[in-house]
């Protein structure tokens, strides 16, 4: 983007770096012409390399907010307390301090009819609304800033229920299952275009290897064209919806066991947007970063869940 374009500017850092310390700093390090990533001569962190910090939810008018206190209570004497004490809100225990960036209004950008950020008003039509339960209940338990999401396996963990039905062979054909249901998520899993989930199963070898033409796969996603043009498919789960993967194959030569499998590619979306822009040669001048944040994407992929079976007489 041209270092002059504000506007443009702000439909990422609006939540990404929203203060406007780093819009300013942002613009300077375009106009400059050294890479986004690099620290002016002096050696100080550029402010826009800060990304989202505690002032962003914490300061309005120069002026400290936070929750109150456990207890309900608020600061009394705050000429002894860190940075000269707080004004209590309640605002920061509502679901609606997090819609800020977690939710496009109505006529923001959508694809096949659905809003490409549609995460409060995914909790809104759920039972954890009516119960009470907020974004910051699971997201922020206790107060604490973790914000923990798809990237991490704990969290993802906590927030399905995978059941597995054991293989079994019938005409010499493989039959299994894996249940999976949006046992504890107050939204769709996943809420967002950026990550997959890929279920699979195959045959494998007495030493563990994949045997060709036994693998298949079935994937929880909304899968978009990296230009954000088209909805490709969406088979996200609801809250408290399920779905079932169904194994069925002939029995391969040689297989001994089945693997039923969960895999998690958190940054799937970008994965193929980096790749994207470094194959049709749009980085620019962002190439180096680029090439750094696909390694990156690559990098926070886990396995969630993985089970072996021995093959019935095998």
């Amino acid at each position: 983007m041209d270092a002059g374009a504000r506007d443009e500017h702000r439909e990422c850092i609006r939540c990404h770096a929203p203060l406007a310390e780093r819009a300013d700093s942002l613009a300077a390090a375009l106009a400059s012409g050294r890479g986004l990533a690099e620290a002016p001569p002096g050696g100080a962190k550029p402010s826009h390399q800060h990304g989202l910090s505690c002032a962003a939810c914490h300061v309005r008018g120069y002026e400290w907010y936070g929750p109150p206190r456990r207890d309900g209570s608020t600061p009394g004497d705050r000429a002894n307390l860190p940075h000269g004490g707080w004004s209590a809100s309640r605002a920061f225990q509502d679901s609606r301090f997090c819609a800020a960036c977690h939710q496009f209004q109505p006529d923001q950008y959508a694809l096949n009819g659905k809003l490409i950020e549609n995460t409060y008003e995914e909790w809104k039509a759920s039972r954890y609304a009516r119960e009470g339960k907020t974004c910051q209940s699971c997201h922020m338990p206790d107060g604490r800033h973790l914000w923990r999401g798809i990237h991490d396996p704990e969290t993802t963990r906590a927030g399905i229920t995978i059941d597995a039905v054991k293989p079994t062979t019938d005409s010499g054909r493989v039959r299994a299952a894996l249940g999976i249901r949006n046992s504890g998520t107050g939204h769709h899993f996943p809420t967002y275009v950026t990550p997959k989930l890929i279920v699979e199963g195959a045959q494998e070898t007495a030493q563990g290897k994949i045997l060709p033409g036994t693998l298949q796969q079935m994937f929880i996603e909304r899968r978009v064209k990296p230009d954000l043009s088209e909805e490709l498919s969406d088979t996200r789960l609801a809250p408290d919806q399920s779905v079932t993967f169904n194994y069925g194959a002939a029995l391969a030569p040689g297989a001994r066991t089945l693997v039923l499998r969960v895999r998690v590619e958190p940054d799937a979306f970008y994965t193929e947007l980096y790749r994207d822009l470094l194959a049709s040669g749009s980085a620019g001048k962002g190439r180096r970063l680029i090439r750094k944040a696909l390694e990156n994407s690559i990098a926070s992929r886990y396995t969630l869940y993985e089970t072996r079976y021995r093959l019935p007489g095998q």
